[in-house]
């Protein structure tokens, strides 16, 4: 391969070198670690479907009789909505952790038998 040795010498920098070094080390490394961002992520997460299930059961134009756990523990879905309103949000929440368990399972079962 032939390479051209008049060619132009490229510069990667944009400012060509017009820069301060204090602006140079406006980014530098802080020594701080950066924020975890879990928490947040969780928090948001249970939030966003607590408010899923209040519009679920604003939608719902039927009485509702549910119970929670045992037979006594009864109320009406139009007498206490924000009870109602858990009610789902607890449902939701076991179908999704239901969801993310098989999921799991799932894949330690297809590492163990390499599929």
């Amino acid at each position: 391969m032939n390479v051209d040795d008049e060619a132009k010498k490229v510069i990667w920098s944009l400012q060509n070198n017009k820069r301060t070094e204090a602006e140079r080390n406006v980014f530098a490394p802080t020594g701080k670690k950066p924020m975890n961002k879990n928490v947040v992520y969780i928090l948001s997460a249970l939030g966003i479907t607590f408010l899923m299930s209040f519009a679920l059961s604003l939608f719902s134009k039927e009485t509702t009789q549910f119970c929670f756990l045992i037979d006594n523990y009864c109320f009406n879905s139009t007498e206490y909505p924000i009870v109602y309103t858990f009610y789902i949000f607890m449902n939701l929440w076991i179908l999704i952790l239901g969801i993310g368990m098989a999921y799991w399972i799932g894949k330690k079962l297809g590492d163990y038998f390499k599929v």
